[in-house]
């Protein structure tokens, strides 16, 4: 599934996991079946449960397809690893605690074109109470930056270029690339048709505690990259609050961002790691 001789271009499927057992094999079984051509780059973080074991299986089972990298580190620490061994043109990332609509990669790699970064449709399974809520928005040049890495196809070359990743994010590291690349030219292009599906957190503490960080990274974010609050679509924002679950969300992730206020208040602004 690594050759180009259909004329379509080769895309490169970057995972990140740590501890995913419940959700991988669902993940890459449904990888297995996408359009060719494309290969799969999988970084563990040095997983303790049965991760790797269920990667290593998959592999065996499906010759040349799937690529097994550890390193430890975040997220974006992992992803910036697996495009640094992709062989892609272009890459598609998404999450082990993800899986994919069977014809994801044919949807994103329609639309891809240089210069442009498309943007898929996430939906969540799970607890309808928390994944009915929607994302709070930001805006740089008339796009919408917050569509999650999740579910993102970038140029590899562009992403070489704007140096991957920030590492020094604890979240919105997403965002922090978005806000790069259509800052220096790009577009984001959302295709409806690329669905991914992710796992909400299993319960109402751990969904608080991701809002918490969400909030902090936001706070990283206007650190770096100035005042974002006049991006923001502030009416949409409130007005689309409905309900206990919502409210509470916000609160947790204003709690993250006055948190990062007070505990960094005269730290250095962050800077971007350069991608090898």
């Amino acid at each position: 599934m690594g050759s180009e001789s259909s004329g379509r271009p080769l895309l490169s499927v970057v995972v990140t996991v740590r501890n995913e057992e419940a959700h991988l094999g669902q993940l890459l079984e449904s990888l297995a079946v996408q359009e060719p051509p494309f290969e799969i780059v999988l970084v563990d973080a040095e997983s303790r449960d049965r991760t790797v074991e269920i990667a290593k299986a998959f592999a065996a089972r499906h010759p040349g397809l799937l690529t097994i990298l550890s390193h430890p580190g975040s997220r974006g620490v992992g992803r910036n690893t697996g495009v640094g061994a992709a062989r892609g043109t272009y890459i598609a990332f998404t999450d082990g605690d993800c899986f994919a609509d069977s014809q994801w990669l044919a949807a994103l790699r329609a639309d891809l074109a240089p210069g442009v970064v498309i943007a898929g449709r996430t939906l969540t399974v799970g607890k309808p109470k928390y994944g009915s809520l929607e994302r709070v928005e930001l805006f740089q040049g008339g796009y919408d930056v917050t569509f999650p890495s999740c579910n993102l196809a970038y140029e590899r070359a562009r992403f070489l270029a704007l140096g991957g990743f920030d590492t020094s994010l604890i979240t919105a590291e997403d965002i922090d690339l978005n806000l790069r690349a259509v800052a220096g030219g790009a577009k984001i292009q959302y295709e409806p048709r690329a669905v991914v599906y992710h796992h909400m957190r299993e319960n109402f503490v751990r969904f608080l505690l991701q809002a918490f960080w969400n909030g902090y990274g936001r706070k990283q974010l206007t650190e770096k990259h100035g005042r974002l609050w006049v991006r923001y679509r502030v009416r949409r924002l409130l007005s689309g609050q409905k309900g206990a679950i919502a409210w509470a969300r916000l609160a947790a992730a204003f709690g993250g961002y006055i948190f990062r206020v007070v505990t960094h208040r005269d730290a250095p602004r962050s800077s971007v790691p350069v991608a090898a």
